[in-house]
C-alpha cells in the first residue's frame, strides 16, 4: 500500500516562500515520476509541477520561474520550493504520481497566501 504524506503548508504573506514535502512509504527512486497538484476552493485539481525518475522537471505556466520541484530518492521524498507566492497560489497541495492514482491521494497540505 503506497502512502504519500504531504507537509509544509502554512499561512504566508504575498512574496513569501514555502517548501512543501511529500514523503512516500515506498521506494520511489526508479519507479515513479512524481507530481505536485493543487486544488483551490471551487476549482478543479491541477498539476503544478512534475519530475521524472531521472530528474527532468516540468511546470505549469503559473508556477514557472517561481516554483522548483526536486526529489531525494534516498529519502523517498519529493519537494516543492515555492517562492514569490501570490494570493492565487492559495490551495490545498497534494503529491501523487505524474499520472495520478486515485488511491494514492493523501490529505494534502494547506497553503494560504494572504496579508
Amino acid at each position: 500500500q503506497v502512502q504519500l504524506v504531504e507537509s509544509g503548508g502554512a499561512l504566508v504573506q504575498p512574496g513569501g516562500s514555502l517548501r512543501l514535502s511529500c514523503a512516500a512509504s515506498v521506494n520511489i527512486a526508479h519507479v515513479f515520476a512524481m507530481g505536485w497538484y493543487r486544488q483551490a476552493p471551487g476549482k478543479q485539481r491541477e498539476l503544478v509541477a512534475s519530475i521524472t525518475t531521472n530528474g527532468i522537471e516540468n511546470y505549469a505556466a503559473s508556477a514557472k520561474g517561481r516554483f522548483t520541484i526536486s526529489r531525494d530518492n534516498a529519502k523517498n521524498t519529493v519537494y516543492l520550493q515555492m517562492n514569490s507566492l501570490k494570493p492565487e497560489d492559495t490551495a490545498l497541495y497534494f503529491c501523487n504520481k505524474r499520472v495520478p492514482i486515485t488511491a494514492y491521494w493523501g490529505q494534502g497540505t494547506q497553503v494560504t497566501v494572504s496579508s
